[in-house]
């Protein structure tokens, strides 16, 4: 993998993801704004654009048997696995976290008042992701299914692939703005000295909710996206 200041972050990521690691250490943002390059991260972040580049190179050296190459899926099979691990993953999850901080708001709320924004916010996030993977799943993904089958098409109500793309990431955008109010306001998910054992499962949760939110919004809008608007320009429609 040739890595360079002009690379981009996202594509790095699609093509190893084991780069992911270097990007979440300093907190580069891989996923919603994967758009950018190297150079412009590090202009960002007032990091060395060749240190970065050498902790990459290093970080693509490493043997990682589990890490999987999504970029290789066709894009039917992606947006099968993204519904079946990713969109039941936040399902499942939300009622329980919930759950959680809105007792950890309820009883530590006075003395840290932050758990009572970390709950809004989270709040928000789950009802606007819930119906968010409803438009995936009823109206973006089975047209790139139907795509993927190369039968003739009509030419769908949105006009084009492209338009529910580009509300879909920037609504991707809106929920990795939201997380990084959470993390910031919870001390990047560190519990505090008095931290009951609630507080600090739901805090243990959050982080992994990020972290798996993280890589579902990567696998879309660095992977099946981009397949999906370039399959799009292979079709005549009726």
């Amino acid at each position: 993998m040739n890595i360079t200041a002009k690379s981009i972050v996202g594509e790095l990521v699609a093509e190893d993801y084991r780069t992911a690691t270097v990007f979440k250490q300093h907190k580069i943002d891989f996923c919603c704004k994967g758009n950018r390059t190297i150079d412009q991260v590090c202009e960002n972040k007032q990091l060395d654009a060749t240190k970065l580049i050498e902790e990459l190179n290093e970080s693509a050296k490493k043997q990682d048997n589990s890490t999987t190459n999504f970029a290789s899926w066709d894009s039917d099979l992606l947006a099968d696995y993204i519904e079946k691990k990713h969109h039941r993953y936040v399902e499942n999850k939300i009622p329980e976290l919930q759950a959680y901080l809105r007792k950890i708001a309820k009883v530590h709320g006075q003395r840290h008042l932050e758990l009572i924004e970390i709950e809004q916010l989270f709040t928000a996030s789950a009802h606007e992701l819930l119906h968010h993977m409803q438009k995936e799943e009823f109206i973006l993904f089975p047209f790139i299914r139907a795509m993927k089958n190369g039968k003739q098409l009509d030419r769908p109500h949105f006009g084009t692939v492209e338009n529910p793309i580009k509300m879909m990431m920037h609504e991707h955008d809106n929920e990795g703005e939201r997380f990084r109010k959470i993390a910031t306001l919870s001390n990047d998910y560190t519990p505090p000295a008095d931290a009951c054992t609630t507080y600090k499962v739901a805090f243990a949760m959050l982080k992994e909710f990020e972290e798996d939110l993280h890589l579902h919004i990567h696998l879309e809008n660095n992977i099946l996206f981009p397949k999906a608007i370039e399959a799009e320009k292979t079709l005549n429609y009726a």
